[in-house]
């Protein structure tokens, strides 16, 4: 099997400069004008049956036939703010640079009116930039929306560090555990989990520091040469 790693294997100076601006960021205490808002994105496949599963029966649970059939495939945005114990999720037919640009713009203008900023921590995928908004919007408004963004990007191969993903990983187990055929079948499903989540306040405590990968990660920064 081909070993992939998600912490380099030798001294990266960019590496460690992300990580360390991300990690001092996650330090920050809680403040409404100025949140941190994790970003990430995953796909879900659309999964129909080709047989109708068999009922649930005394000592036996639903059983399901081995074949299925693809339906396409659906996009989620997801967008936490662990220290509130608040999320939005997104589900989309596509993930066009478009496709972010509006769900930014709706975090911003109907999620976060009263922000002085947010302070948005994402990979740097090729439509996660500013890029996006003056694709999708006027000069004007893309600047505007940019003017109450303060984007910090997790370093390639860093995004254990993007809380985001912890949030997608619990949205996957807790409601998109199965073959879902519809789009509006998620959407629907996602929806009711999210108002869950945010009626429990399910927060997201981050404990690992600078002080802690200044140690246990001593290898990825680069010897000082003088």
């Amino acid at each position: 099997m081909e070993k992939c790693w998600c912490i380099p294997p030798k001294a990266d100076a960019e590496f460690v400069f992300r990580m360390e601006d991300v990690l001092e960021l996650y330090r920050l205490p809680y403040d409404p004008r100025y949140p941190v808002v994790c970003m990430d994105e995953a796909s879900k496949q659309l999964i129909g049956e080709v047989r109708i599963p068999l009922p649930v029966a005394e000592g036996q649970p639903v059983r399901y036939d081995s074949e299925y059939e693809r339906l396409g495939v659906c996009n989620q945005f997801m967008f936490v703010e662990p220290l509130r114990g608040w999320r939005k999720v997104f589900v989309r037919e596509r993930r066009t640079m478009i496709d972010w640009a509006f769900c930014i713009r709706e975090i911003l203008d109907v999620h976060y009116p009263d922000a002085e900023k947010v302070r948005l921590v994402l990979d740097n995928l090729n439509t996660h930039t500013g890029a996006s908004l003056y694709e999708a919007f006027s000069p004007t408004e893309a600047r505007h929306l940019l003017s109450r963004l303060e984007i910090h990007y997790t370093p390639k191969h860093g995004s254990w560090l993007n809380m985001a993903e912890i949030e997608i990983g619990v949205m996957n187990g807790q409601c998109l555990d199965r073959r879902i055929p519809e789009q509006q079948i998620i959407s629907e499903e996602v929806g009711a989990w999210e108002q869950q989540r945010n009626k429990d306040e399910a927060k997201i405590r981050w404990t690992f520091t600078v002080s802690d990968a200044r140690v246990k990660l001593v290898k990825i920064y680069p010897s000082i040469k003088i």
